[in-house]
């Protein structure tokens, strides 16, 4: 499946924002499929480029009995099922070598997460897929180290990158978004995507459940579109408090559809000015 179908990621009409969304994690076809249907009808009215977001498995749990995933080939299947059904792109994470050509073969976008946003080796192992590369900025990173990691993926043969904004750590159990970030890192000439409902996390928590606070995805979401994101990355499910991971700070399906047009209003005010 290409990415042209939503244009060229690199090239997307300044018009309208992207968008990556879905569940934190596949917890089984049902819901990706119930997920993925609704997101698509209001992303198709309101002209909202979509690309279908899920995680295949969970590599970064506090505690060892947290849910990870229904098995890596299982979740990559369901993954790449969805997008082929709604005839969209799909994006998921990856965390070693060796699971970059694994998920390339069933995903069109390899995302990198932020706690391994400097691994070398796994980020010219995800350019030398071909495939576009999301790399999200690690909360203990300032927005100009990013180059770094662009280029590394360039260096290696690949110039299909994005970068997405995802907090920065505040003390040990919260996030601040400084967004700043957003221009500074559009200077290497990649599109930026605002990770909403990751920058609301309370990490580190002494039950070893990440916390949250939902009620300020709005908040977030239109700063973001205010101060030019070329895209939006969320998590959203149509029951948050019975989500598998990442629960606390998913935006609930039911809420989707307001927030969608309210951003695309902003985006559209901006772009006016």
């Amino acid at each position: 499946m290409s990415l042209d179908k939503i244009k060229n990621i690199q090239h997307l009409d300044k018009n309208n924002f992207f968008l990556l969304a879905g569940p934190c994690v596949v917890e089984g076809e049902e819901v990706c499929f119930e997920i993925a249907e609704n997101i698509k009808k209001v992303t198709d009215k309101l002209g909202i480029p979509y690309i279908f977001k899920a995680s295949y498995r969970k590599a970064n749990r506090s505690r060892l009995d947290s849910f990870t995933g229904i098995g890596d080939e299982k979740g990559l299947e369901i993954i790449a099922k969805v997008g082929k059904h709604f005839n969209i792109p799909t994006v998921t994470d990856i965390h070693s070598n060796e699971e970059a050509a694994m998920a390339a073969a069933y995903v069109d976008v390899l995302q990198i997460p932020a706690f391994l946003c400097r691994q070398t080796d796994l980020l010219v192992a995800a350019a030398k897929t071909g495939k576009h590369v999301n790399i999200k900025k690690g909360q203990f990173l300032s927005a100009e180290s990013m180059k770094f990691a662009v280029d590394k993926v360039r260096e290696s043969g690949n110039n299909n990158i994005m970068l997405t904004e995802r907090g920065t750590f505040l003390g040990y159990q919260d996030l601040v978004v400084d967004y700043r970030g957003i221009p500074e890192m559009q200077k290497n000439n990649v599109p930026v995507v605002m990770d909403i409902t990751h920058s609301l996390q309370q990490p580190n928590q002494t039950s070893g459940v990440t916390g949250g606070k939902p009620e300020l995805i709005g908040t977030i979401a239109k700063a973001a579109i205010a101060i030019g994101a070329d895209g939006i990355f969320l998590e959203t499910h149509p029951n948050p408090a019975k989500a598998k991971s990442d629960g606390a700070n998913m935006l609930h399906l039911d809420h989707f559809e307001k927030l969608m047009t309210d951003l695309v209003k902003i985006r559209q005010t901006i772009i006016s000015l």
